[in-house]
């Protein structure tokens, strides 16, 4: 009787790609989520520029769970807008936003009050006359509403 230096299994020979192609199963689901946790802690929500970051440690010590907490997708959005506000310029975040209502209507009945939160941070970031120049007729033209009131 001969026998066989090859292990047999159900699936047929096992070799080093069915072990890499295990462990990447396993090992890239977790790194994906530390990743994201990880970017999101780094994100700046307030709206507001400041130099301080919060970190994972600093939510589970304030005994804030990341599971209780969750946003409504308008404010996921307006958040978004605001980084991108504050990081590029008010024209972008107003195309954006237009393309995020064309892309999911549901998002329609926030559009007002986002372009409005706009056009009171483009006040403060760039001045009356500088943030009215980047306005555009986007949610009937709400976000040079948000600069009128925000100058007056």
């Amino acid at each position: 009787m001969k026998h066989s230096t090859t292990q047999q299994t159900r699936g047929g020979r096992r070799g080093p790609a069915r072990r890499i192609g295990r462990t990447l199963a396993f090992v890239l689901p977790v790194v994906l989520v530390l990743s994201g946790t990880l970017a999101v802690t780094r994100v700046n929500w307030s709206g507001t520029p400041s130099s301080s970051v919060l970190t994972a440690s600093d939510v589970t010590s304030a005994g804030v769970s990341s599971r209780t907490v969750s946003h409504a997708p308008q404010e996921v959005l307006r958040d978004r807008l605001l980084t991108e506000l504050q990081e590029q310029n008010p024209g972008v975040a107003l195309t954006h936003l237009q393309q995020a209502v064309n892309g999911h209507p549901s998002l329609a009945k926030h559009c007002v009050s986002i372009a409005r939160t706009l056009g009171r941070a483009a006040v403060r970031m760039y001045g009356a006359s500088r943030a009215q120049s980047y306005a555009r007729p986007v949610c009937d033209t709400s976000f040079a509403s948000g600069v009128l009131t925000a100058h007056s």
